[in-house]
């Protein structure tokens, strides 16, 4: 992984002693409260309904584990135990106290992390597949590329004050994990029929108020001119973009408004006129950021026949942990390697959580297992991507016992959730009760089996921070007269057949939009063909009426 130079350690630690005298200034009155909310938003610090939010930068979703024991340290010393993942592979505590945010981020630049434009109008994490590196189905790994992105976009000059925020996800392989097509941009690297090594490039995705898929602007961008050609679509959008609307001024609209191909005629018109010289990414910048994301030194027996032996045995004596492997367990691309999955999706814990304890343990099981690293996920889980086939029994056992392996990566109960009205200022309604209820109907394991893989996102507002725009099955909250309601769509996806969910008609309210979920389900499983048609296969063949049907046949439910 990408390790700190003298000068990136002096960039954080030279930002640590700056926000440390805002805050001290912003306490002694010598701040407005105006003055110091943008100052505190560069830095990740939110105000929420209870307490201040810090949101920590996990640059593509790749943490250490001398990383995760710090955020474990942070979580038991300055918040209440926990900590929570977020979609874009980011880290948030929710109860900080204002006086102490300095100290944190202080720890934090200990460790070679910080806070820096994880919020206000400027260029967010920079986020990508959480198997990158691992994946079979991948090209090149697109770490280092993100890794470049991320040293331009950092303290930008020209984009530091943009209309909006501003998303950036990069894929390199044929499964879209990293949902680039509902970012600002969205880049997947490719070969042309020459095998030249390249890029495709996506503009205008995105969700919240207005949900919309990125349009194809570049089908080839050569290699070498990824920041420049990214410095050009900032530019536009820099100039053109609204800033008279809040809800109007994301990329999204500007592609919208000028239309693709107008759009994409001022990309390269700006292009055109950039010094491409200055950005040129040479072969020797790009190897020197390669050897950052070398491979681990692989154990050549890993898939002797002994060790494949003894986790074929495993699998056949322990059907919880042949459970397990199946939906938790992805092929690597070293044979006798695993991509190990951690569910933070726990009945009876909020989506995405995990307590100071769990931290550390993830951290030893990463220091014993794979290689002192763990990734973050877009779907709030996490990752031990390099786990020996003979570990993953051993493995399996302690993350259990803490409550970490439960079987449910892709199924419904791995839903997506945003903290909704249990923190948020913004929300409108709460999402966490709704998660637990909806666990509740399906916590019979075997039974979500057959079910097979439905990806349920939840949001309690307009912004989407649960995604659900994008959900086979999407939840969005509402208010209605200061109740709380929920809106159902169906037929979303966040991968490489990227759609938007169609909404079913009226809202339910908060006793009834469990039920829904079960009646849509069971829409599902009479209306499928077999076992193996997919529920957003089965939505896209058979359409919205049958599932209408049922959603709507009891009185009393919807308003």
């Amino acid at each position: 992984m990408y390790r700190y130079d003298e000068y990136d350690q002096a960039l954080v630690d030279q930002r640590v002693a700056e926000f440390r005298d805002q805050t001290q200034r912003f306490l002694a009155g010598a701040l407005s409260e105006d003055e110091f909310r943008a100052l505190r938003l560069r830095n990740g610090l939110y105000i929420q309904r209870f307490a201040p939010m810090l949101r920590i930068s996990i640059p593509y979703g790749l943490l250490s584990s001398r990383q995760l024991h710090m955020l474990a340290h942070i979580a038991r010393s300055y918040d209440k135990g926990y900590g929570h993942f977020t979609t874009r592979q980011n880290i948030q505590f929710n109860w900080p106290k204002l006086e102490q945010v300095p100290d944190i981020l202080a720890d934090l630049a200990s460790v070679e992390m910080h806070a820096i434009q994880t919020s206000g109008n400027c260029i967010r994490n920079i986020t990508a597949d959480h198997l990158a590196g691992v994946a079979r189905d991948e090209l090149v790994d697109p770490r280092p590329y993100c890794e470049i992105t991320r040293q331009w976009a950092t303290f930008h000059p020209e984009f530091n004050w943009l209309p909006r925020k501003f998303k950036i996800a990069f894929s390199s392989s044929t499964t879209d994990r990293a949902a680039t097509l509902v970012h600002d941009i969205g880049v997947h690297i490719v070969r042309n029929e020459a095998g030249a090594l390249g890029y495709r490039i996506f503009v205008g995705g995105g969700l919240g108020r207005m949900p919309m898929l990125a349009h194809q602007v570049r089908d080839f961008l050569p290699e070498a001119d990824l920041l420049s050609y990214l410095e050009a679509v900032l530019r536009v959008y820099n100039r053109l973009g609204r800033r008279d609307n809040i809800h109007r001024a994301r990329i999204k609209i500007l592609v919208k408004e000028l239309g693709p191909a107008k759009f994409t005629e001022a990309v390269e018109a700006e292009w055109a006129k950039i010094d491409k010289a200055a950005f040129t990414l040479d072969r020797a910048a790009l190897e020197r950021m390669k050897a950052h994301f070398t491979p681990h030194p692989y154990a050549a027996s890993a898939d002797s026949e002994r060790d494949t032996r003894s986790y074929a045995a495993a699998l056949a004596a322990d059907s919880g942990f042949a459970s397990f492997v199946r939906r938790n367990v992805r092929d690597h691309r070293v044979p006798g390697y695993k991509a190990v999955f951690v569910s933070l999706k726990a009945p009876g814990v909020a989506p995405g959580d995990i307590s100071a304890a769990q931290l550390d343990l993830v951290a030893e099981l990463a220091e014993r297992y794979s290689f002192g690293e763990v990734r973050a996920t877009h779907d709030q889980n996490l990752v031990l991507a390099d786990v020996a086939q003979k570990d993953v029994y051993p493995l399996w056992q302690a993350l259990k016992a803490a409550g970490l392996a439960t079987p449910n990566i892709g199924l419904l109960t791995d839903l997506i959730c945003c903290p909704g009205l249990d923190f948020c200022s913004l929300a409108n309604a709460g999402s966490i009760g709704v998660a637990a209820d909806i666990n509740d109907r399906f916590d019979a394991l075997d039974h979500l089996h057959d079910i097979g893989e439905i990806k349920l996102k939840m949001s309690g507002c307009m912004n989407g921070c649960g995604h659900h725009s994008v959900g086979h099955i999407g939840i969005l909250g509402v208010d209605k007269k200061g109740e709380e309601w929920y809106q159902v769509t169906l037929g979303g996806s966040a991968e490489n057949d990227a759609s938007l969910g169609e909404r079913t008609g009226p809202s339910f309210n908060r006793d009834a939009i469990a039920d829904a979920v079960v009646r849509i389900v069971e829409t599902y499983l009479d209306e499928r063909r077999d076992e193996d048609e997919t529920f957003l296969q089965c939505y896209r063949r058979v359409g919205m009426a049958p599932f209408k049907a049922r959603l709507y046949a009891e009185e009393g439910v919807a308003a």
